[in-house]
């Protein structure tokens, strides 16, 4: 095909020889590949006059196509047309079987254009609907919104030993986050200034200053002035003179991108929206109903983040009024205090659960936090219907447990099911659970805030559904291409890749959990492997939270060694689409860069009514295979 001379051979290919080269590597496996499956399948092998098929028209494209395979009823010829003078100008190498490009661009394509067109961005197995920045749907008020969210945001490792870094804010920042952590404590008086400290306490983490962590958000800010609200989760453990300087440094620092609540602005009934407060940071910690440190609340029975109290004990600032309040404040005996100045920075105040029919009477900026393991707790003794509608007024924060010191996550659909909109992970660890959470936030063009599902708003004036429909999902993995080499390595054996498919979904309501199948292996071929899978199917009960999970492995040489992950996407159910369908690959970062910006998978989505909610549960795969392992789990 490529005719070389001994010179050219030591100069090596060109561009347009080798795009030739690895064209015909994908050829010469079209007899077992799934696009000339479908081409046949779709348009017929032959034409009316009995000639190979070599090209499709307009019209044939868009009924056999668009309208029955891929159910975009909505697509009309003159999109078609659009369509094909847009293919028609592509530079594709041609194979033996292609046609001539048409005189009219408008009328025909061929296979290999077809082919381009499936692996395409418009074709994309998420909705570009869905994943495109929705500006009118940002005025409402910010408890109606799924909020990125990490937890403790400055930890590179696991919860005892690990350093503490200002990178990591950053880290955060540009992965999509806008709820970021900090747990706050005294740090050491240089020059009789005292220093606050961000650090996990009482652990042999290290200590970063809270200054230098307000100057990185800052910094951010001034790079993205258009940002959604960044919203600083306090966990403060600071006395008072530190809370001054807290207070201090973030109003020096951030200057007018602090908000500043106001009386008027906080008796308003309900909370700003995320367009009211673009390009502004805030505060979550505790904002007592009364300023006046003499009748301070006491804040005795609150708990941290990680379980233990959060003492803020009082502390000596000279002759000044903190001191006598601090002073007032041991004789009654009350361990907890908060600054003014810091205070009236607040705006999210968290309080203990009592009942949720009290705490939907709080003002709307008072808020709860909770546990994975209260999260369940709650989700199972509590009314989830109470709970989910007073999510829509007021904010809930749920983060890990305190006995994952390896920093891993708990499935975030769970608390997203019930409306919380602050669902807290570990950013460092990228595992399932952080990989569906950089999907969900993939919505509304990642801006960090996804409008929560109508089925979790305006839950008071609705009828709670007996009947609950499920959706059955059935997954065909096709075929790769350009797979790189985990982590990109240049160096090292060709690649063996599997895809491992996953639906995580709510059950009964209290539930999460997940179903997974493997493909078969393609061994040593990254370039172009060719799965055809079987049909994998799944009943999705929440079809709200629910979400698909493809992540490719490479298979270990070994049994002793653990197959690497390669690259992965998370699509949630409500912005799948069916037919055969292009799925964009991220790495481990979810980004698509370097080698990992070319690699894709082709796979055929099915979407059909499932049975009702409590028929008998048929999440295990309709077909069977010997060659495909089957996992289930719940946590």
């Amino acid at each position: 095909m490529i005719h070389l001379d001994r010179k050219m051979r030591k100069q090596g290919l060109n561009f347009e020889q080798t795009a030739s080269f690895l064209h015909k590597l994908k050829r010469d496996s079209w007899i077992a590949k799934p696009v000339t499956t479908y081409w046949n399948r779709l348009f017929g092998e032959l034409m009316k006059n009995g000639k190979p098929r070599k090209d499709v028209s307009a019209k044939t494209f868009l009924t056999k196509f668009f309208h029955e395979q891929q159910g975009e009823t909505s697509v009309t010829m003159d999109h078609v047309k659009r369509l094909f003078v847009h293919l028609n100008s592509l530079q594709v190498p041609r194979s033996g079987d292609s046609s001539e490009v048409p005189a009219d661009p408008t009328a025909r394509i061929d296979k290999d254009r077809f082919e381009a067109y499936l692996n395409s961005h418009d074709n994309d197995a998420f909705d570009p609907n869905r994943e495109i920045y929705q500006e009118q749907s940002m005025n409402r008020p910010i408890s109606e919104y799924w909020i990125n969210s990490s937890h403790n945001t400055y930890l590179t490792g696991d919860q005892i030993t690990s350093a503490s870094s200002v990178d990591m804010y950053s880290h955060a920042l540009y992965r999509g986050c806008r709820c970021l952590e900090l747990d706050i404590w005294d740090g050491d008086v240089v020059d009789n200034v005292p220093r606050p400290v961000v650090w996990h306490g009482r652990t042999m983490t290290s200590k970063i200053l809270f200054k230098d962590i307000i100057r990185t958000i800052k910094l951010f800010l001034n790079f993205h002035p258009d940002t959604f609200p960044l919203i600083l989760s306090f966990e403060n453990h600071c006395t008072l003179r530190f809370q001054e300087v807290m207070a201090e440094q973030m109003v020096r620092i951030l200057g007018n991108s602090l908000y500043v609540p106001t009386e008027e602005s906080l008796s308003q009934g309900k909370l700003p929206s995320p367009m009211d407060l673009r390009g502004m940071v805030i505060i979550k910690g505790r904002r007592p109903t009364e300023l006046d440190l003499d009748d301070a609340e006491d804040y005795e029975d609150d708990v941290s983040d990680d379980g233990a109290p959060s003492t803020v004990y009082g502390s000596d600032f000279g002759d000044s009024d903190l001191a006598k309040a601090a002073a007032a404040a041991s004789k009654k005996k009350v361990q907890y205090k908060i600054s003014p100045s810091l205070a009236r920075l607040t705006l999210f105040h968290g309080n203990k659960l009592k009942s949720w029919e009290s705490s939907i009477l709080n003002p709307t900026h008072y808020m709860h936090s909770f546990s994975e393991n209260k999260v369940r707790s709650l989700a199972r003794k509590t009314d989830r219907r109470t709970w989910t509608v007073y999510n829509e007024t007021h904010m809930s924060r749920t983060y890990p447990a305190g006995s994952r010191v390896d920093s891993s996550n708990y499935l975030p659909i769970l608390p997203w099911s019930l409306g919380c909109q602050l669902v807290a992970l570990n950013f460092q660890t990228n595992d399932a659970a952080l990989k569906l959470n950089d999907g969900r936030f993939r919505e509304n063009g990642n801006c960090g805030y996804v409008l929560k599902p109508d089925s979790l708003l305006e839950m008071h004036d609705k009828e709670e559904s007996k009947e609950l429909q499920s959706l059955r999902v059935s997954i065909r993995v096709l075929s790769g291409a350009c797979i790189p080499k985990p982590n990109e390595e240049k160096n090292g054996e060709i690649i063996d890749p599997y895809v491992r498919v996953s639906v995580f979904d709510v059950k009964n309501g209290d539930k999460a959990g997940f179903q997974s199948f493997d493909t078969v292996v393609c061994y040593n071929n990254g370039f172009n492997p060719i799965f055809n899978s079987e049909k994998f199917s799944f009943r999705v009960d929440n079809t709200a939270v629910a979400m698909l999970q493809l992540a490719i492995y490479d298979k270990a040489s070994t049994p002793t060694v653990s197959d690497v992950f390669v690259a992965s996407a998370s699509i949630p159910i409500s912005c799948l689409r069916k037919g055969l369908r292009s799925v964009k690959l991220f790495d481990t970062t979810n980004t698509r860069s370097g080698a990992i910006d070319f690699a894709s998978l082709l796979i055929e989505v099915k979407l059909s009514k499932g049975s009702k909610k409590g028929d008998k549960d048929d999440l295990i795969a309709m077909e069977h295979s010997r060659s495909r392992k089957v996992a289930m789990a719940e946590f």
